[in-house]
């Protein structure tokens, strides 16, 4: 089974220029979640043949939003994270299968000068409050542009970077509670040493300079781990400031 996440930074946009088609057809994925599609679901007239689709909007128009096709209908469907004062910027969708949950999200930003830092903060600690919940049941495949390089390997410049948002050491610390509580970044359990990103600024020619962050994850269960076969990071594909990923499952 192929999984695959891509925050597109406008769905509308990366469909007029063709890349996430052709991606798509290329690829073939089983399940494939979205973030940042920043357009309310009437706005889209795309069919995506052979998926089912599931979007959560934001109230705000042209702002966040995620969206999830799956080839195989779910058991069930929820969106966002139990927790008081949550706006809706639909940033997140869980989707339930016979043998594991499928979480996507769009964690927010801290913005400059870490001015959200507070509410980013209380969001982490319900959102693993959800995944905790969830693998109490049945293992957990959680995905999204996660907004935080982890360790000084998952960005170009670590030093210049400790006090903005996205490398914080708050932010980085409750990455860590997260695996800690129980789950694995599929990517660097794989690859400890290897140096890959999936974010580069618009400013200064970032990715032609390749000088990006790695804030696009497959995270799963501990247990889950024995059926990941891979874990992927398509930095030869543009269409957006991040890249795809993705998780090659075994089947059973």
């Amino acid at each position: 089974m192929k999984i695959l996440n891509w925050n597109v930074n406008g769905l509308r946009a990366i469909l007029g220029k063709g890349d996430l088609l052709a991606f798509m057809a290329r690829e073939n994925p089983d399940i494939m979640a979205f973030e940042e599609t920043k357009m309310q679901e009437a706005q889209l007239n795309y069919n995506f043949d052979g998926y089912y689709r599931y979007m959560n909007c934001a109230e705000k128009k042209g702002y966040s939003g995620t969206m999830v096709l799956t080839k195989e209908k779910p058991l069930s469907v929820t969106y966002d994270i139990e927790g008081d004062d949550h706006p809706k910027e639909g940033r997140v969708i869980t989707l339930e299968y016979p043998s594991f949950y499928f979480v996507c999200a769009y964690v927010p930003n801290s913005k400059d000068g870490l001015k959200r830092l507070d509410y980013r903060m209380k969001w982490e600690d319900d959102l693993r409050k959800h995944l905790v919940k969830l693998d109490k049941i049945k293992p957990v495949i959680y995905t999204g542009d996660l907004n935080v390089a982890h360790n000084e390997i998952d960005l170009k410049n670590p030093d210049d970077n400790h006090f903005n948002a996205g490398f914080s050491d708050q932010e980085r610390e409750k990455f860590t509670c997260l695996l800690d509580a129980g789950f694995v970044d599929t990517y660097r359990y794989l690859y400890p040493s290897d140096v890959k990103y999936s974010w580069w600024s618009y400013r200064t020619r970032a990715r032609e300079r390749n000088i990006g962050w790695r804030i696009d994850y497959f995270v799963v269960s501990k247990r889950f781990m024995e059926k990941v076969e891979d874990s992927l990071i398509y930095d030869d594909i543009y269409g957006s400031d991040h890249c795809p990923v993705g998780l090659i499952v075994k089947e059973n």
